[in-house]
């Protein structure tokens, strides 16, 4: 298995980010959300918060795709209502492709790799 590390920032307002966490409280997510997470192969996945920043770390199987996880995303009615719903609280990396919203992080360190 392997991490994934990704950023992404909210609209920088106190009420927006009190909201948005609100709804990643386990009682208020969508079951569909987080029933497609567990399918495309994500067997963790914590978001952390400074400011108005998020990083989200991942831990993927090797059956994780990440195409075939925004393919099947794209197929589910109640997914993208959910995307459209966090969208309201989400502002894009200035760095990020045009419609990206999660971008990966690249690893700079390891300690595993200093003996």
């Amino acid at each position: 298995m392997t991490w994934q590390c990704l950023a992404l920032d909210l609209r920088d307002d106190p009420a927006s980010i009190a909201e948005y966490e609100r709804w990643h409280q386990a009682e208020f997510i969508w079951p569909e959300v987080v029933r497609s997470i567990r399918d495309a192969g994500i067997r963790d996945m914590r978001i952390f918060r400074t400011g108005n920043r998020l990083t989200m770390l991942m831990r993927v199987g090797p059956e994780f795709d990440a195409g075939a996880k925004a393919a099947a995303d794209a197929a589910s009615e109640r997914v993208q209502a959910w995307e459209a719903l966090m969208s309201t609280f989400q502002q894009p990396l200035p760095w990020a492709e045009a419609g990206q919203k999660w971008v990966p992080m690249r690893q700079i360190f390891d300690l595993a790799d200093c003996g």
